[in-house]
């Protein structure tokens, strides 16, 4: 019986990237199609860039489709976060297994392997997760937040899951569907899509490492005072649900 092909798209969102942003990204992506040969026939990308002003022209975006054939771009002119960005990349995608990640590829490509080899199996949602040697290598303050938002996950929100953060997971059709149902543009949108998944669509936790020399960005207090009425938003979802 001839069984059809398998085909993934990795969805990465780009707001105002570094110069040579284009040539490292296509170096890392080559990387992941050669890596998940023989369990993926096809292994596409699309890039969405996020109201950039910066390293986002026409010329950029063409270096990109020259060593990327095929790759595609979603634009829009203004910036609007990273939940809203990968939605829209994610509502743009037509394979049938889809991978969100940042556009420098923050994990390794076993990571990235692994997680694609846990949807392949099982469907549904396989979702990063990170170990405790992620924090040795993140700056004293996100590391604090992400620990923090860990304790509360499990013990205020109750979550199977406690690693939402994770910017690594991949999904199916019915995943996507789910995705695509949720509504906070930045930072939360992970939690709300484990969230909005519970009791619609099987999460399979996968362990994952960042690969050496990850830079961080840092995070604003503008956005943590967003992010926090987020998540009161979603701990009240789920009290009265």
């Amino acid at each position: 019986m001839h069984c059809p092909p398998v085909h993934l798209q990795v969805v990465v969102p780009c707001y105002n990237p570094p110069a040579g942003w284009e040539q490292v990204l296509a170096a890392k992506f080559i990387d992941l199609q050669k890596n998940l040969a023989g369990l993926i026939d096809e292994t596409g990308l699309i890039v969405v860039n996020d109201g950039s002003v910066r390293q986002a022209t026409e010329e950029n975006f063409g270096r990109l489709k020259t060593l990327i054939p095929g790759a595609r771009v979603v634009s829009y002119p203004e910036n609007r976060g990273k939940g809203y960005a990968l939605r829209q990349g994610v509502k743009a995608a037509d394979a049938g297994l889809i991978l969100v990640t940042d556009i420098d590829f923050p994990y390794t490509i076993d990571s990235m392997r692994r997680v694609v080899e846990v949807l392949h199996v099982h469907g549904g949602i396989a979702a990063g997760n990170r170990d405790t040697a992620y924090y040795a290598h993140v700056p004293a303050f996100r590391r604090r937040l992400s620990q923090m938002l860990r304790w509360l996950l499990r013990n205020v929100l109750r979550q199977p899951i406690d690693d939402s953060q994770c910017g690594l997971k991949a999904f199916d059709n019915a995943g996507k569907t789910v995705f695509l149902k949720t509504t906070i543009d930045r930072f939360l949108f992970d939690l709300e899509f484990l969230m909005l998944a519970a009791g619609r669509v099987q999460v399979h936790p996968v362990p994952v490492e960042l690969r050496p020399g990850v830079v961080f960005s840092s995070v604003s207090w503008k956005v943590l005072a967003t992010e926090g009425w987020n998540f009161l938003r979603l701990f009240l979802r789920q009290l009265f649900r």
